[in-house]
C-alpha cells in the first residue's frame, strides 16, 4: 500500500466519494522570489492530528520539513468541467444541502442557500451522461460574472446521450426535448483551480504564507489531484485560499479573481476573518499571529466566505494570543485594537476572501 493510501484511509475517516489589475497594498505583499521549482511530494509529520471534513481530500499534513513556511499542505481530488467547449478544473468544498454533504463529502454551509439566482453560476451534472461527460459550467475565472458559487442543476437523457461540452449545447438539448433539466435547490463551493486563460500559480520558494502562490504542485491533471498550502486559523481549523473579489488583492495573493463573489457581502452570506497586522509574529496572513474566523467549518453559521478584516495593536507591548472573534471585539472595544474594513490601504472598503476548510485540527500556536 502506497504511503499516500495509507494516508488517505486514516485522514478521511470514511468520508464519501466524489462526483463523477493594480498592485497589492503594502501591508498584504509577501516575498518569495521565483527559482527553478523542483517537483516536490511533502513528507507528513509522523503522526499528524487532525481531520479532513472534505470526502475529496487525498492526503494532508499540519507542517512538513520539507519547507521552511509556517504552513502544512492538502492535496484534492479534482474534478473536470467544460465552459463554451474548453476544459477547466476545479475542487468541491462546501454544500448548501446537508443530504448532499453528507453523502458527497462537502462541508455543509446553509448560508450558501441565500446565493441561489442571479447571484451563482449555473454547474450542470448529468445523471445518465457519457463516461467522458464532464460538469458544464456557465463561467470560469477571467470573466466578470465568475464566482466559485454555483447553482446545480440536474439533467438527464432521454435517449441515447451523447458528451456536451457548453452551456449553449445544454440549453440545445433541452429545447429539442432531448434532455430534461431540473434546478436541485442546491448551491455548492467549487473553486476553479486551472482554467481556459491560466491557472493557480505555484509557490517555488514555500518561505512566506502568499508567496507566489497558493498551490505547492500545479494541477495535475493526468492524476486528478492538487496540492494547496494548508493554513492554521482559530478556532481549531485548516483552510486554503481560493478566490478573492477584489482585484488588486487577486494579483498580489496569486489567487483566482473572482469579481462576482462580491455579492456574498450583500446577500448576508458571508462570515469574517479577522486578520493581524502586527503584534505576536506568526504564520497568519501578514506574518502575526493566525486569523480568527467567526465561526467553525460545520456550524450552522458557517460560510466558506469571509469578509477580511484587519486588526492593529495600538501598544504591541501587551499583545497576547486572541483565540475567538469575540475576544477580537473586545480587545477592540477596550481601545487596545484598531479596526480597519479590509485592510488600512483599502480604506474602509472590506473584500470577500474564498477560503474553503478541509480539515479541523487543534490550534499549536502558542504566540
Amino acid at each position: 500500500m502506497r504511503r499516500r493510501d495509507f494516508l488517505v484511509r486514516a485522514s478521511r475517516g470514511g468520508l464519501g466519494i466524489g462526483l463523477a489589475g493594480g498592485a497589492l497594498p503594502a501591508l498584504l505583499t509577501a516575498c518569495g522570489a521565483g527559482a527553478e521549482r523542483a517537483t516536490r511530494r511533502p513528507a507528513a509529520p509522523p503522526a499528524p492530528e487532525g481531520r479532513a471534513i472534505v470526502g475529496d481530500v487525498l492526503d494532508f499534513a499540519l507542517t512538513s520539513d520539507d519547507w521552511e513556511g509556517a504552513f502544512g499542505f492538502v492535496t484534492f481530488r479534482l474534478h473536470e468541467g467544460a465552459v463554451d467547449g474548453n476544459p477547466v478544473f476545479l475542487i468541491r468544498t462546501d454544500s448548501s444541502d446537508m443530504a448532499l454533504a453528507m453523502e458527497e463529502g462537502l462541508v455543509f454551509a446553509p448560508r450558501l442557500a441565500i446565493l441561489g439566482e442571479r447571484q451563482a453560476g449555473s454547474w450542470y451534472e448529468f445523471e445518465n451522461g457519457t463516461s467522458d461527460q464532464p460538469f458544464v459550467l456557465s463561467t470560469e475565472p477571467g470573466r466578470d460574472d465568475y464566482a466559485p458559487t454555483w447553482r446545480v442543476f440536474r439533467a438527464r437523457w432521454n435517449d441515447s446521450p451523447r458528451t456536451l461540452n457548453s452551456l449553449r449545447e445544454v440549453e440545445a438539448a433541452k429545447r429539442d426535448g432531448e434532455l430534461v433539466v431540473t434546478e436541485s435547490g442546491i448551491v455548492v463551493n467549487a473553486a476553479v483551480v486551472k482554467w481556459s486563460g491560466g491557472e493557480m500559480p505555484v509557490d517555488t520558494e514555500l518561505r512566506e504564507y502568499l508567496g507566489d502562490g497558493q498551490l505547492i504542485e500545479p494541477p495535475d491533471t493526468s492524476a486528478m489531484e492538487i496540492t494547496f498550502k494548508l493554513h492554521e486559523c482559530f478556532p481549531g481549523v485548516r483552510y486554503i485560499v481560493a478566490d478573492v473579489a477584489l482585484a488588486p488583492m487577486a494579483e498580489g495573493m496569486h489567487v483566482a479573481y473572482s469579481p462576482a463573489l462580491a455579492r456574498a457581502t450583500d446577500a448576508g452570506a458571508t462570515g469574517r476573518t479577522n486578520v493581524f497586522m502586527n503584534g505576536l509574529e506568526g504564520p497568519g496572513p501578514m506574518g502575526f499571529q493566525p486569523s480568527v474566523f467567526d465561526s467553525q467549518a460545520g456550524e450552522p453559521a458557517w460560510s466558506p466566505y469571509w469578509d477580511h478584516m484587519t486588526y492593529a495593536w495600538k501598544d504591541e507591548a501587551p499583545a497576547r494570543v486572541l483565540k475567538t472573534e469575540s475576544e477580537v471585539h473586545e480587545a477592540r472595544d477596550a481601545e487596545q485594537l484598531d479596526e480597519f474594513p479590509g485592510t488600512p490601504d483599502t480604506k474602509g472598503e472590506t473584500f470577500t476572501v474564498n477560503c474553503p476548510v478541509p480539515v479541523l485540527a487543534p490550534n499549536t500556536f502558542q504566540g
